[in-house]
């Protein structure tokens, strides 16, 4: 498809205005993010970049149609998601509710769009890994997974931002290769509307006019990463993205969410219980402010993606990238598990002082 700048630059204006409308809407009917133990921001903090990227991405949608297969079904699927988000963000939707519609949603995908996952690739080459009518639960798993991983990881400013950007962008230049330009253009496209959000989260218009994403937000990020990988990567094109590839395009949400639900089982905490151990707060206690442990965690996901493109246009075979992961994996688990004795040391090293700023 046929990049249009003009196009592109309307979408990004589009996109801010809706944002700096939304914002006062927010402060008038009270849905903002409000300081507490856990949460260390100034003041009342609207929750509407989520919903400003969905306007601005339903009219990028209208415009252009056949920019992917069965486009109506996912801009409903979205337009729920980011309802039961924000009404998560105003009154504190069960778990299990939002478990359920995401779960319904999926269905949805797979009957109406025909959008699963049916293989996992050449995991044991050269025998090709398929699911069958397994693939109909995986699928669930895959889709509940990604939504709450993208959920689970915004944690500071620009982090969810950042991070879905890497993914776009990585996502976006490996199906541009494949020539699967639709898909590719809609990426960009993401990425130019979530711009004026990251723009307004991380403070370069003012404190006084920051927003927040919100769950609305987080979730129609982790569908839309899903729904695209699977487009991409379970067609029945020549050279369709491998599936191994999209776990190093969302490593740094996915290991996070896997790694810290698994510490909570262990302790005997629900799985979902929130706390303060997620891969930001562990740079934070190693005496990084706000700002760096966002340029490392930026970095660290640029270089997942970047292995995971890189594994993928040089043909490294799917089970080395599989174990890589894997042990990418074991090894923040492992690091997690001594994190306060790693980052007292560290901070000790430093010459760091206790009560680091975690604004």
């Amino acid at each position: 498809m046929f990049i249009s700048i003009t196009e592109l630059t309307f979408h990004f204006f589009f996109s801010f205005a809706s944002l700096f409308l939304l914002r006062k809407v927010a402060l008038h009917i009270g849905l903002v993010d409000k300081p507490n133990a856990r949460k260390h921001h100034d003041g009342a903090i609207p929750l509407v970049g989520g919903i400003s990227i969905c306007i601005s991405l339903l009219f990028f949608l209208i415009n252009n149609p056949m920019i992917i297969p069965h486009v109506e079904l996912y801009a409903l699927c979205i337009v729920i998601l980011v309802s039961v988000g924000a009404l998560d963000d105003k009154f504190d939707v069960s778990y299990k509710l939002r478990f359920l519609i995401q779960a319904g949603l999926s269905v949805g995908m797979m009957y109406l769009a025909g959008i699963k996952l049916h293989t996992l690739g050449y995991l044991f080459d050269p025998v090709e890994l398929t699911l069958g009518p397994a693939g109909y639960v995986v699928t669930i798993f895959a889709v509940i997974g990604a939504i709450n991983a993208f959920n689970m990881v915004d944690g500071i400013d620009g982090l969810l931002g950042i991070l879905s950007t890497v993914t776009f962008s990585g996502l976006g230049l490996l199906v541009m290769l494949d020539w699967q330009l639709n898909i590719a253009y809609l990426c960009l496209v993401i990425v130019v509307i979530m711009l004026p959000y990251i723009l307004f989260n991380l403070g370069l218009f003012g404190q006084k006019r920051k927003v927040f994403m919100g769950d609305a937000g987080s979730m129609l990020i982790g569908f839309t990463v899903i729904w695209l990988l699977l487009l991409s990567s379970q067609n029945e094109g020549p050279s369709p993205l491998r599936p191994v590839t999209a776990l190093w395009l969302i490593a740094v949400p996915l290991m996070d969410m896997a790694a810290i639900m698994i510490r909570r089982v262990r302790r005997g905490d629900s799985p979902f219980k929130p706390d303060r151990e997620h891969l930001h707060h562990i740079f934070q206690r190693l005496g990084l402010n706000t700002k760096q442990t966002l340029v490392a965690i930026a970095l660290i996901a640029i270089a997942y993606a970047g292995f995971g493109v890189y594994g993928e246009l040089a043909e490294i075979p799917e089970y080395i990238m599989l174990y890589s992961f894997i042990i990418c994996f074991v090894l923040y688990c492992v690091i997690l598990s001594y994190i306060w004795v790693i980052s007292a040391k560290v901070r000790k090293w430093l010459g760091v002082e206790k009560g680091v700023s975690e604004e």
